[in-house]
């Protein structure tokens, strides 16, 4: 790259376009999407603090549940409080390593839960394939391990990739066409041949996102013919409800996340793009305590406990 062109790059900012063209609506999009933010913090915080004190709920199931939660917390603050001020402000710019920054951590939480999914539905697998040897195979170190390496793996991918678009020269349009540095949006305004940079993004995103959800498809299938070897009605039910929350969070996570990122820039589709973006950033995450307290009755009843009497 010509060392001028870099030197342009590296000390411009970015123009968060955002949702300019929905003008007259700002006002209602934020008080909507700030209390969709406040329910859904709410959410994962009381699953986080649940977990945490009823002694009940202190098994490698909730241990990864809680951890989720801790993520998904993370994971939306990265991205949910700069929209919400985007809507109010007039000055919709970010420095070009701030984009960097969130892109960063964006990525790095998003695979980091993409591989505690995974080890959550491995955990699953475990507990209706193999029950009598669960306690064995599925011990406190194995789970402390495997979440280390969930969150290493997440933050190391993200780094390679994060890096690999950010080198790229961005001498012409700097206006992302989204409310945060998502990577299509930004790869879309580079101003040289990037098929090399996509191969690489590709193949990244196959490691984050195709290869945890054929895992998690995998135990899934495995899981269900053994649900099926059950002989009663009781006993296939409540297999089904331990692992049927996690199964449609998963759906709901990798469905979004690989409609957005497996795909050439050619099909790159603004509008589009921000829509199914604002799903996985604000309204999936909202759901996935309901999904899970909702599916739960240890939840459920850990909850109403403590609720009924908060001194417990």
């Amino acid at each position: 790259m010509d060392p001028l062109q870099k030197n342009h790059t590296l000390s411009s900012e970015f123009i968060i376009l955002g949702f300019g063209d929905l003008e007259e609506l700002k006002i209602f999009f934020f008080v909507l999407f700030l209390a969709m933010h406040l329910i859904t913090l709410a959410g994962h915080t009381t699953i986080v603090l649940i977990t945490l004190i009823n002694t009940c709920l202190q098994t490698p199931m909730y241990f990864f549940l809680r951890n989720l939660s801790t993520i998904e917390i993370c994971y939306i603050l990265v991205i949910v409080p700069n929209m919400l001020a985007n809507f109010l402000s007039r000055n919709q710019r970010i420095p070009f390593l701030g984009c960097a920054l969130q892109m960063h951590l964006f990525i790095a939480l998003g695979g980091a839960e993409c591989f505690l999914l995974a080890a959550m539905a491995y955990d699953r697998f475990v507990a209706i394939c193999n029950p009598l040897r669960y306690t064995l195979i599925i011990t406190r170190a194995l789970c402390l391990q495997m979440l280390v390496l969930a969150c290493i793996s997440g933050f190391a991918l993200s780094l390679t990739l994060t890096t690999l678009i950010f080198l790229l020269p961005f001498c012409q349009s700097h206006e992302i066409n989204h409310f945060f540095c998502d990577i299509p949006a930004v790869l879309f305004l580079a101003c040289s041949d990037t098929r090399a940079n996509e191969i690489a993004v590709f193949l990244v995103c196959m490691l984050i996102l195709l290869f945890p959800f054929l895992l998690i498809l995998l135990s899934y299938g495995f899981i269900i013919a053994a649900i099926l070897r059950i002989h009663s009605a009781e006993g296939r039910s409540k297999a089904f409800s331990t692992c049927a929350g996690h199964l449609l969070v998963s759906l709901l996570h990798y469905g979004c996340a690989i409609f957005i990122y497996i795909r050439p820039k050619s099909c790159y589709t603004p509008e589009q793009d921000k829509i199914v973006s604002l799903i996985y950033t604000n309204v999936t995450p909202m759901l996935y305590p309901m999904i899970y307290s909702l599916r739960n009755k240890e939840v459920k009843g850990a909850l109403r406990r403590l609720l009924e009497n908060p001194n417990r």
